[in-house]
C-alpha cells in the first residue's frame, strides 16, 4: 500500500512541475525533432541542425508542389537522403527510433509527422498528449484546443504562412486518375450549385484538350446535380489571366488593393459578429428561461400538482434543450472571440504576388500558394454559345474584382482623406 502511495503522489507531483514549467512559457517536450538539435551553451535551447533542416523545407515545399507524402518519401529515397534514424546515427546523436535496413527508406507516417510538426515554425507545443495514468502508458491524444502553443522559442525553419498552407492543402486530398494524369487544379475545383467536389476525368483515349471537370454529383444524368462541365486547358487559360491581373495590380497598387481588402473584410466582419453577439444572447437567455421551468415544475411535482411520469418526460426535454443550447452558445462564443481576435494574414500571398514579373504558365507551387478554391457554374447556352462563370477564391483574400482606373484614383484619394480608416498587413 505504502509503494502504490509512493508512485501515485510522485506522478501527481512530476504532473505539477510540467504544469508550472507551462503556465511559466516553457518547453515541456523532451524530445528534438528532425531539424533541430540542443544548443551546446544551453541544453533548454534548440537550434536548428542545417543539413536536416534543408530536407525538412525541401519536404514542405514538395508538398506545396502537390506532392503527397508517399510520393515525397519516395522522391527523397531516390536522392538518396538519409531517413532521420538514419541521419541521427551518423552524427553520433542518441535517439529511440530504429535504423531501416535501407538508410534513405523514409517512411510515408515520417514524412505526414514532419509536414504536422507545428515547432518548425518557432514555437513549442504543449500537451498534445497524455498517459492514462502512472500503471498505464498508453497515450491519449489531445485536441487541438487544448494544446498550448508558446510562439518564438526557437528559431524558425519553416514559416507560419507557409505551415498553415500546407496544412490546408492536406485536409484536401489528391487523387490521380488510373491514367497516372493529375491537374494543377485537382482538389481545388468545387460545383458552385451543391458545393460538391468536381472529379477531374482523364483516360488513355482522351488528348489533353479533351481532359475536363465534372460534378461529382452528375452520376452520368442520375445525380443530384447538373454536370457543371469545364475543360482542363481552359480552366488554366483562365486562372493565368487571373493571377496575372492580381499580381499587375498588387504590384503596381499595393495600398490600393490592402485598403479595398481591409474595407471588405471589416465590413464582413461586423456582420459576423453582430449575428454571433444576437445567437449568444438568446442563447443565454433562453438557457436562463430553462432553468426556471425546471425549477418550476419540480415545484410542481413536489407538491403533488404534476404527476411523476408527465414530470419525467418534462425534465428530460428541457434537460436535452438545455444541453443542446449549452453547446451552441459555447461554439458561437468561441467563433466570436476568434472573429475578435482574427487578423487576416497576407503574407505569403503578397510575397509571391511581389516576386512575379512575367508569368508564362502556372506551376503547382504558384497555385497551391495563391489558390483557395474554384468554383465552377453551370453552363449558360441562351446566347447560342456556351458560356461558364468560374469563381477563383485567392488565399487570404477570396474573390477580388480588379478595380477600374477610374476606381483606383478614387480610392487613392479615400485613402489620403481617411488615412487612419483601417490597417494594412504589411
Amino acid at each position: 500500500m505504502f509503494n502504490e502511495w509512493y508512485a501515485a503522489q510522485t506522478s501527481k507531483k512530476i504532473r505539477a512541475v510540467w504544469q508550472s514549467k507551462a503556465e511559466h512559457g516553457e518547453r515541456i517536450a523532451s524530445i528534438v525533432p528532425y531539424g533541430y538539435r540542443k544548443s551546446e551553451a544551453n541544453p533548454k535551447q534548440w537550434v536548428i541542425d542545417e543539413p536536416a533542416a534543408e530536407t525538412v523545407r525541401k519536404i514542405f515545399a514538395l508538398c506545396l508542389a502537390g506532392k503527397g507524402p508517399m510520393q515525397i518519401a519516395r522522391q527523397l529515397e531516390e536522392e538518396q537522403i538519409l531517413s532521420p534514424a538514419a541521419y541521427f546515427e551518423s552524427i553520433g546523436r542518441k535517439h529511440a527510433q530504429k535504423v531501416p535496413k535501407n538508410l534513405y527508406g523514409w517512411e510515408q507516417a515520417t514524412v505526414g509527422y514532419i509536414l504536422e510538426n507545428r515547432q518548425y515554425t518557432g514555437c513549442a507545443v504543449n500537451f498534445k498528449s497524455t498517459t492514462v495514468s502512472y500503471k498505464v502508458h498508453k497515450r491519449i491524444q489531445h485536441s487541438e484546443e487544448d494544446y498550448q502553443i508558446i510562439p518564438d522559442m526557437q528559431e524558425a525553419i519553416i514559416s507560419e504562412e507557409q505551415w498553415l498552407r500546407v496544412q490546408e492543402l492536406r485536409r484536401h486530398k489528391r487523387r490521380p486518375t488510373k491514367t497516372g494524369r493529375t491537374s494543377l487544379f485537382s482538389g481545388l475545383v468545387y460545383c458552385y450549385d451543391c458545393k460538391s467536389k468536381m472529379h477531374f476525368v482523364a483516360a488513355k483515349s482522351m488528348t489533353r484538350k479533351q481532359e475536363h471537370f465534372r460534378c461529382s454529383k452528375y452520376k452520368s444524368g442520375r445525380g443530384e446535380c447538373a454536370m457543371h462541365y469545364i475543360r482542363d486547358i481552359v480552366l488554366e487559360r483562365l486562372v493565368l489571366e487571373a493571377v496575372s491581373d492580381l499580381s499587375d495590380f498588387v504590384r503596381c497598387y499595393e495600398p490600393v488593393f490592402l485598403y479595398l481588402l481591409a474595407k471588405k473584410n471589416n465590413a464582413m466582419r461586423q456582420k459576423e459578429y453582430k449575428r454571433l453577439k444576437q445567437a449568444v444572447e438568446n442563447g443565454t437567455r433562453r438557457i436562463t428561461e430553462i432553468d426556471k421551468l425546471i425549477e418550476k415544475v419540480f415545484e410542481q411535482n413536489a407538491g403533488g400538482v404534476l404527476p411523476d411520469e408527465r414530470f419525467a418526460k418534462m425534465l428530460q426535454s428541457y434537460e436535452k434543450e438545455q444541453k443542446s443550447l449549452t453547446q451552441e452558445v459555447s461554439k458561437s462564443q468561441q467563433t466570436l472571440q476568434n472573429a475578435e481576435q482574427r487578423i487576416v494574414d497576407l503574407r505569403l500571398v503578397l510575397r509571391t504576388l511581389r516576386e512575379m514579373t512575367d508569368i508564362k504558365e502556372l506551376t503547382p507551387t504558384l497555385v497551391n500558394s495563391l489558390i483557395e478554391r474554384i468554383e465552377v457554374h453551370n453552363s449558360d447556352k441562351s446566347g447560342g454559345h456556351s458560356h461558364v462563370k468560374v469563381d477563383i477564391y485567392f488565399t487570404a483574400v477570396g474573390m477580388i474584382d480588379i478595380p477600374t482606373e477610374k476606381e483606383i484614383l478614387a480610392t487613392m484619394e479615400e485613402i489620403r482623406n481617411n488615412p487612419q480608416d483601417f490597417k494594412f498587413v504589411a
